[in-house]
């Protein structure tokens, strides 16, 4: 049984029956403007999990803002990626009816298109991009605001996140060389503020800051800042892959350290 045509389910894969999911990401990284959207540092079955990701992403919050349209005679819909062409024309996402019966969703995935396209002439009004916030001060870091870090925590849930040798030393050991590098990512948002880069994640928006281990110049691990009013709090740390993977969903983000 079909999917009802405006059900904006919650997953882009329940919305939409998309076959070669993996050639059509691929061919979105070459239609739209170049970017790196590979792991550098992971492995990952999908030739460009970052923009996999960010498509699947993107879909759910313009899900949840109702911001899919419909073509005059609901034959198509339509959602606003986020992304550009090379000439920087928006790109948009389209699908028309799922002719196959034995597949759930309503909608089938057509093509991608730019802004310009004739195509786009059946829908009355273009969509918006997914909007991730209203306050922008939350996308700058305040120094004026302590960092309260739990250390232990960080360390007892993530350390198969942290790199050799690090990854095999006593929590104790461990708990040096984390907050040193603590401070040093402090001191460096003080000296620059860009260098904490936002990251969306449930809902929320979350600053990521560089923890350096051996080099000032390379990031080991994204710390995730969370802001409590007052006071930021950390709790947990992120693989620069995923670090880039979630801040990606808000903008592209500067290459000064977060390198996937």
């Amino acid at each position: 049984m079909k999917n009802n045509k405006f059900d904006l389910s919650e997953h882009l894969h329940q919305f939409a029956f998309i076959p070669k999911f993996e050639d059509n990401v691929e061919y979105l990284s070459g239609f739209a403007e170049e970017e790196d959207w590979q792991y550098h540092n992971s492995t990952s079955t999908s030739k460009y999990p970052i923009l996999e990701n960010f498509l699947k992403y993107t879909y759910k919050k313009l899900s949840e803002e109702n911001k899919i349209a419909f073509s005059k005679d609901e034959k198509f819909a339509c959602l606003n990626t986020g992304l550009v062409t090379r000439n920087q024309e928006p790109i948009f996402m389209v699908f028309d009816e799922n002719k196959l019966i034995d597949t759930e969703p309503f909608w089938h995935f057509y093509k991608f298109l730019r802004k310009g396209d004739y195509e786009l002439s059946k829908f009355p009004t273009l969509p918006e991009m997914a909007n991730y916030f209203d306050n922008t001060s939350k996308l700058v870091y305040d120094i004026r605001k302590e960092l309260i870090a739990n250390i232990e925590h960080i360390i007892e849930d993530n350390k198969d996140r942290f790199p050799a040798p690090y990854n095999s030393m006593s929590n104790y050991q461990l708990q040096t060389f984390l907050n040193g590098a603590i401070q040093n990512a402090i001191e460096r948002v003080k000296r620059n503020y860009k260098t904490a880069v936002p990251q969306y994640y449930r809902n929320n928006i979350q600053l990521l800051i560089p923890l350096c281990f051996t080099d000032p110049k390379i990031a080991n691990l994204a710390l995730v800042v969370e802001d409590f009013g007052l006071i930021y709090r950390a709790s947990t740390c992120l693989t620069l892959d995923m670090g880039i993977s979630n801040a990606r969903q808000i903008a592209k983000p500067d290459r000064d350290w977060l390198q996937p």
